[in-house]
């Protein structure tokens, strides 16, 4: 297969194959049915990891454009038509450096019957009554002067909840003009990006890592750099000198799971300390912990100003309230005000008092018990499933909504998907999440999962990846 590829950029060479692919399969230039090479085969003549090159398949199989065929092999998919040609010779195109590639996300596609995608809560939990006469009290005419434009800090009750809410479960001293309430950890982090990061600067993510931090961050110009993790969390020693900026999830390495252990923490205060660099820490799931205590999160160990602490309630509540914070050091408050400004205004009052009240009166507390108690089961019958099954084994961690566990042998990680999904099995590729790394194995979530699908939708993979038992 003739195939160009422009691999300069290092930290994109999984979207530079996806695009080319993509590019030829909407020409024309690969026909529906046409066999890829094999995945080692094609990793080879680029150059790159076979990682590399299976990630790529595995976003076009997740698109449609590719079926993964197990015993097979990779065919162009039959609704894989050539895209038609622009209408105007002049048409717009993304500015130089844009890398974005769409991707799937879970409100796209069906439930499957064995749910194990990851990041997404159980919304059966949710208290939706008592959601929803907050709401409402909040929606009464005139109660939040609705012909006036609010503070794009978020309404003052919340900010002031998320402060007393934050030194209370996670340690973060904060006063309430120090949060900025956002949607979300996407916009969180879209806003620090904004403020401290130009074009060209050197900014260093986890790998495995979070991928919209990785786009989010490359669209702002922003020289991603991947560095490893290892069983103590981001390896401190490997950021580049000229680093600008790190994006961490020291309390739940995502997607991995282990935290970053105290000796690290304090390394990689003292790197910030010492080369001037700013810390974003998202700790997007500690809610949600069933062992040991939790570290103290680098924000309560920064003594001179340089962590940004991002957190969520799309994972402990629900994504479609699209609620988030930052904590900001106090050189940043005013810049980051302004850029949630310029970004969107503001956010909607009534829902951010009733989720003041919510926090404040206690229902936040009695939520996450509950549900706290719900994943634990999960977690347990997930880690005692994947105990079954030879070729997998468990990544330790100790908190969130996932399990990740990589595979003793070479396995053929997009079949492995694909397969699973044919039998009603939604698992995620564990390389998917890496850029240089070559790692590779399945991440598990069981926060959509129902308790009872969970055993059964283990064994189904279990039998797929050589028998139910050890």
């Amino acid at each position: 297969m003739d195939l160009s590829v422009d691999l300069d950029t290092r930290g994109d060479r999984v979207g530079a194959i996806y695009r080319a692919l993509l590019a030829a399969i909407r020409s024309g230039r690969l026909g529906a049915g046409d066999r890829l090479p094999p995945t080692r085969s094609l990793a080879r003549d680029l150059g790159v990891a076979r990682n590399t090159v299976a990630t790529a398949y595995e976003r076009l199989v997740a698109e449609g454009f590719l079926d993964a065929r197990v015993g097979d092999g990779t065919f162009v998919a039959d609704l894989a038509a050539p895209a038609p040609a622009p209408r105007h010779p002049g048409a717009l195109h993304p500015r130089a450096g844009w890398t974005f590639s769409p991707v799937r996300v879970s409100g796209e596609t069906g439930v499957p019957p064995y749910d194990f995608r990851v990041g997404i809560p159980d919304a059966a939990l949710f208290p939706f009554d008592t959601w929803r006469r907050l709401v409402a009290a909040e929606l009464r005419s005139g109660a939040h002067d609705p012909g006036r434009y609010a503070s794009p800090a978020g309404h003052p009750a919340l900010r002031a909840a998320l402060a007393r809410h934050l030194a209370h479960s996670r340690g973060v001293a904060a006063d309430p003009e120090d949060v900025v309430v956002t949607h979300g950890t996407q916009q969180a982090l879209d806003l620090v990006a904004r403020v401290l990061v130009e074009p060209g600067d050197v900014v260093a993510i986890e790998d495995p890592g979070y991928p919209f931090a990785r786009e989010v961050l490359a669209s702002h110009g922003a020289r991603v750099v991947p560095v490893p993790v290892d069983a103590d969390g981001l390896v401190v020693e490997a950021l580049p000198p000229r680093t600008r900026l790190v994006f961490t999830t020291p309390s739940h390495q995502f997607p991995l799971g282990p935290p970053l252990s105290l000796a690290r923490r304090q390394a990689l205060l003292e790197f910030a300390n010492r080369h001037r660099v700013a810390i974003v820490e998202d700790d997007y799931d500690s809610e949600f912990r069933f062992t040991e205590r939790p570290l103290e999160t680098l924000h309560a160990l920064d003594r001179h100003g340089r962590v940004v602490y991002l957190g969520t309630f799309s994972k402990s509540l629900l994504p479609a309230l699209r609620a988030g914070y930052l904590v900001a050091p106090r050189s940043l408050r005013d810049a980051l005000v302004g850029a949630r400004q310029l970004a969107d205004g503001f956010g909607a009052p009534h829902e951010q008092v009733a989720l003041a009240r919510f926090v404040a009166d206690g229902q936040l507390a009695r939520h996450l018990r509950r549900a706290r108690g719900v994943y634990a089961e999960r977690r347990e019958l997930v880690l005692a499933g994947i105990a079954r099954v030879p070729a997998l084994e468990v990544v330790p961690s100790a908190a969130g909504l996932h399990v990740a566990a990589t595979f003793r042998g070479p396995v053929d990680e997009a079949a492995v998907v694909a397969a699973a999904l044919a039998e009603g099995v939604a698992v995620e590729a564990l390389s998917s999440y890496a850029v240089e790394e070559r790692v590779t194995g399945l991440v598990v979530g069981y926060g959509a999962a129902a308790t009872a699908s969970v055993t059964p939708g283990l064994e189904r993979l279990a039998r797929l990846l050589g028998g139910p038992a050890r």
